[in-house]
Order: C-alpha cells, then structure tokens, then sequence
C-alpha cells in the first residue's frame, strides 16, 4: 500500500516538474472557426450554461480527476472541489484504488465538507472493477458520495508502468455488471490515449452513458512512467489525438473532450466538433489560482461564441469549422468528410 501512496505522490509531482506533455499535440491548432462579422447578439446574453446528469451546470467545463490517496492529495483535492463548487462545475477525483484497498485514505479524497453542493465525479480502473466485489466498490462510491463513477480505461500506462496491471480480461462485462448494479452513470475514460468508434459502441452497449475521450495531446502517463522506472521504450507519443477522438465518437455517446484541451477557446473547439463538454486536469493543477483559470477558460469559451454568433451551446454544437494539417488526414482515413464541417 506505500508503494501506491508512493507512486501518486511522485505522479503529481512529475506532472508540475517534468515536460510530459505529447509533442504532437490534440489537434486543436488544426481547427479554426469561420469568423462570423455581424454576430448579431449581444455578448452579455450569451448563455454557457449546460445540463449534466439531470443538474444544472455554469458552464461545459469540469475539473477532471488527478489525484487522491497520499497525504498531499487531501489539500488539493479540496482546493480544487472548492473551486468546482464556486463556478458550480462537476469535479473529477483521482483514482479510488488507494482507499479501496485502504480505507484510512479516504480522508484524502473527501471533499463535501468543503463543496457541499459540488457534483462529483468517482474513479475507478478498469483493471481493478474486473477483481473487486461490486459491493466494495458500491462502498467506496458513497464514503465520498459521489455522482457519478468514471471507470478510467489506462491500459497504456498500466502496459509501460514498472508495477502496471496488464490483465484486462473481463473489463466490459464488469462494466455491464456494475452498470446494472448502480444507481448512479458511468463514464467510461481514458486517460490520454483516446477513444476509438469500435471502443465507444462496445462501452455504450456495456451501460456507459458518457465516455470522457482523454485522447492523446495532453499529459502522457507512458512519458511519466518512463521518468518513474525503465519500461519498454517506444510509447510517448502513443495515441488517438483528443480532436479525432471527439469526432470520431461523438455519434455515439455524449462526450466529455479531454486530453490537451488547454483554453475556453479549446473547449468551443470541442463543442463544436460534437463534444457536451470539456475537461481539464494539469491546467488546474498547475495554475496559481485555479478560480481565475475557470474565469479566463469562460471567458475565452464566450469570446468564441460571440464571434461565431452562437448565443447558447446548441448553436455553437453548429459553428461552421475548418478542419486542416495533420488532424485533416487522420479523419480522412478514417472516411471522415471534414469538408461538411465548414459547409454547415
């Protein structure tokens, strides 16, 4: 169990010291909106607010999960919750294995005294709801009281992780079995490795009723892992980058995009392309003053809708985009027609 605490503590720790972000990006920087000169609407109208599971949220932005499980885990944890709580956006924990396995960790993952009101989103691991009694896992779900469970789907980083969990025989039946067995949604996640058509049907099938794409271009877990211990080479760039992930399920599945999204005008990026809403980790992390990044990401999210003429999000899901570069060819492989994108 300290060697999990360890491994936490020195995860967080490699994300705000070490350069791990993918090299090649999301694909956001091959995504342009089609400038709109006469928006006719007042920017001070504009509405950004959304439905998530049935509650009303300011904003499509949530403060995806990072951390839980050492000593640290606990300030951030609440600190974050808290902010999610002021801009009444959902909030992501990190992984629930530690206090799953040791229940005094709990504390570091408990947030509602801080942000009472605050939706928050529960984690697990697909490798581990393939093993643990569903009523174990029941049990951790509520000693938070969370909303909603994201089982993360990592099989990347356990594949390069010196200590990884490489056996995930029985993960989609498991989350059939725990979908029946909740009464709370599933979010199927990755985590930063993206989300594929094939992937999406079969998850959708099994009971997952939001995937959370966390596609290549944002935090690479194999290069953190590469940092932590000497796994096989030859993964850091490893992935299904966030833009294609979007599109690629977003006939599927609602959509949380994730995965490099670093700015408000990133999350209208993803809206447009098809996402319900938009996640971010390390940004929050890292930033001095969480509150103030959210205020700049709404800012930016709003600025982008004025200058489409998108009064609400249902009209920004239809701002006309260009879709270029590199993100252009991979869907075009994918028989994607991106031409109907700038034609809407």
């Amino acid at each position: 169990m300290a060697r999990i605490q360890s491994r936490k503590e020195q995860h967080v720790r490699i994300c705000l010291e070490e350069d791990v972000q993918y090299a090649r990006g999301a694909g956001f920087s091959d995504i342009e909106f089609l400038h709109n000169s006469l928006p006719e609407i007042d920017m001070g109208k504009i509405d950004i607010s959304t439905s998530f599971f049935g509650r009303r949220m300011d904003a499509p932005l949530i403060i995806d999960g990072m951390t839980g499980g050492y000593p640290k885990a606990k300030e951030i944890n609440r600190k974050l919750a808290a902010v999610a709580a002021e801009h009444n956006v959902p909030f992501g924990l990190g992984s629930q294995r530690a206090m799953v396995e040791n229940p005094i960790l709990t504390q570091t993952y408990r947030v509602r005294d801080v942000a009472p009101d605050v939706f928050i989103i529960g984690n697990i691991g697909a490798a581990q709801i393939a093993h643990y009694p569903v009523a174990k896992i029941k049990s951790a779900l509520e000693a938070i009281d969370a909303n909603a469970l994201a089982v993360h789907l990592n099989a990347l980083q356990e594949a390069v992780q010196p200590e990884g969990d490489r056996n995930f025989e029985g993960v989609l039946s498991a989350i059939s079995k725990l979908s029946d067995a909740l009464r709370i949604p599933i979010i199927a996640k990755e985590t930063g490795a993206g989300i594929s058509a094939d992937a999406a049907v079969r998850l959708k099938n099994a009971g997952v009723q939001m995937l959370n794409v966390s596609g290549a271009g944002g935090t690479s877990w194999s290069k953190v892992e590469y940092l932590r211990g000497k796994p096989v080479e030859g993964f850091r760039e490893w992935g299904i980058p966030t833009v294609v992930s979007i599109v690629s399920c977003a006939y599927h599945l609602p959509l949380i995009a994730s995965g490099g999204v670093r700015s408000g005008l990133d999350a209208a990026k993803s809206i447009a392309l098809g996402a319900k809403m938009a996640a971010g980790a390390h940004p929050f992390l890292a930033a001095k003053d969480a509150s103030l990044e959210i205020k700049n990401w709404k800012m930016q999210l709003r600025t982008a809708m004025f200058l489409t003429g998108s009064a609400n999000l249902e009209k920004l899901a239809k701002a006309r985009v260009f879709v270029t570069g590199r993100t252009a060819q991979l869907l075009q492989c994918l028989r994607v027609d991106v031409g109907e994108y700038a034609m809407r």
